[in-house]
């Protein structure tokens, strides 16, 4: 049960991150990647078990298939995806977290010849780009981005992004932006490595706005909150919900909820 769960979870996991994915069946049958962590998972298995020889040769075999290189000794998570994939390759003593996602091209490779942890660790949902490399036994955090062709030679904290040659973090996602991660996510907007090595006009206006429509809203309930405790009569109009909003590619903006009710319970001066 627990190895059909595991895989039920893969198969499910690519529609949340591939629009192009249109059925189940359509993805275990098609998809290299997801094939290629399937057939890790297996050699891992018997790799844990000191059936070494064996474990490579399914990796091998695998690698063939898929163009993809997994060492059987490398230990990965749930719910990782490898977006087409060809070319991915990932050392022996690499480790991925829960829904990690790689694009093509990406290595997680070693700088050393001696034994021991040579490669990086990934925390859960760090996503790289295609043909990125991270190199060493460094440390990714939770939810890191890797800007495509960026060389990751250091450690990184939760929720940075990362971009350049070598890599250099250009964002980090602090507390004080969750909300604005939120409503990203609502939309169907979730860029990762724009900086201005890499620009992207809409992705920047888009990201610049909701900062400002988080900050004015702050500022906007703070100044009434503040009014109020005065005694000032202040109302509060209805403001457009981005509650089931999501960027369609031919209707623009749509499944917008309603606005949000007028506050008529505020306090009048007489």
């Amino acid at each position: 049960m627990g190895w059909w769960k595991t895989i039920l979870d893969d198969v499910d996991s690519v529609f949340d991150r591939d629009p192009a994915a249109r059925s189940r069946w359509e993805i275990a049958l098609t998809y290299p990647g997801l094939h290629a962590v399937w057939w890790h998972r297996v050699a891992h298995a018997l790799w844990r078990r000191n059936w070494r020889l064996l474990a490579r040769l399914i990796s091998n075999v695998s690698r063939w298939l898929t163009g993809i290189e997994i060492h059987p000794g490398a230990e990965i998570g749930r719910r990782f995806f490898i977006d087409h994939g060809m070319g991915v390759v990932i050392g022996e003593t690499a480790e991925i977290g829960d829904d990690c996602t790689l694009y093509h091209g990406v290595t997680l490779g070693g700088t050393t010849w001696r034994e021991g942890k040579r490669h990086p660790t990934l925390g859960a949902g760090v996503v790289v780009g295609a043909g990125a490399k991270i190199l060493g036994p460094i440390t990714l955090g939770e939810g890191v981005r890797v800007g495509s062709n960026a060389v990751v030679l250091r450690d990184a904290p939760d929720g940075a992004t990362l971009v350049g040659i070598p890599a250099r973090m250009v964002e980090q996602r602090a507390e004080q932006n969750e909300t604005k991660r939120r409503v990203a996510q609502r939309l169907g907007f979730d860029a990762y490595g724009v900086a201005r090595d890499m620009p992207d006009p809409v992705a920047t206006v888009v990201d610049r706005l909701l900062d400002h429509v988080q900050t004015v809203d702050g500022q906007l309930d703070e100044m009434a909150d503040a009014l109020r405790s005065l005694g000032v009569d202040v109302s509060r109009p209805s403001r457009p919900s981005l509650d089931g909003c999501h960027l369609d590619e031919e209707d623009g903006l749509v499944n917008c909820g309603r606005d949000e009710p007028v506050d008529e319970t505020s306090d009048r001066r007489d």
